[in-house]
């Protein structure tokens, strides 16, 4: 992976963006393949289906992937081939990584990563959209990458005040991208980076041209249902929150 125009935009206080690497010590490592290995495991489900929660194999099996085969170096090091930064904005520290196309006038793009995800889940969408001629694309294509950590997710700090939701969380987003000199951006999100993002184009701060969501905000209330498609997308939204909603209900109600 090939990072290009690594050095940061910022306006007036630019000096307030500073560079950052990934440095986990081992013994954090090791203390993380300790709690696997002691990890007390419950018996084996009376049935064959997940019925009873997550099956006993799917549970050893994941823990013997983090123990042996997962090699967070590697990823440490495919996130440090990439120029991150973190910067102060309404008190808090937040982390990023900016990217700049080879093409000097891509459009500036900002990308919310979800829960209980990270920037990490989103290192392999850099090669595509900075440089898309290298990937089969459109010069036209190109963009200029922001990946904000959101606070409290992976480099950013934790909150140290109540009060940062999505909208507070657009509201920052917006200054770090005046912040790195973009006076006409897009942004786009999934998951709670997808609600970060409709907050954003709420709140239609100057520069924001438009969003994208890869989740449905709103919800289907009041959905139309006057095609096939339309008819398809409500079932299916129905089926979602018959089947798999319950993580959302639990984290919404006990976290």
């Amino acid at each position: 992976m090939t990072a290009v125009g690594i050095e940061p935009r910022a306006t007036g206080d630019n000096a307030a963006i500073r560079p950052f690497h990934v440095d986990i010590p081992d013994e954090a490592l090791e203390d993380l393949r300790r709690r696997i290995a002691d990890a007390r495991l419950p018996s084996k489900e009376l049935v064959v289906d997940r019925s009873q929660g997550v099956q006993l194999a799917t549970v050893q099996a994941l823990a013997h992937y983090w123990l042996n085969e997962y090699d967070w170096r590697r990823c440490e090091a495919r996130v440090n081939a990439l120029p991150q930064f973190k910067t102060e904005i309404d008190g808090e520290e937040v982390h990023f990584i900016h990217v700049r196309s080879r093409r000097e006038d891509a459009l500036p793009l900002i990308v919310t990563h979800g829960w209980p995800g990270s920037v990490i889940e989103l290192v392999e969408t850099v090669g595509p959209l900075t440089d898309p001629t290298a990937h089969g694309a459109s010069a036209e294509d190109a963009f200029h990458l922001v990946l904000p950590s959101l606070p409290g997710y992976g480099f950013s700090a934790a909150p140290a005040e109540l009060g940062w939701n999505a909208a507070r969380f657009a509201e920052v987003w917006a200054k770090l991208m005046s912040r790195l000199g973009y006076t006409r951006y897009v942004a786009q999100g999934g998951d709670v980076g997808a609600i970060v993002t409709d907050a954003m184009g709420r709140q239609a701060p100057e520069g924001l041209i438009g969003i994208h969501t890869n989740l449905f905000v709103p919800g289907s209330a009041g959905f139309p249902k006057n095609t096939e498609e339309e008819r398809a997308a409500v079932e299916q939204d129905a089926t979602s929150r018959a089947t798999g909603f319950g993580y959302f209900i639990e984290q919404a109600t006990r976290p």
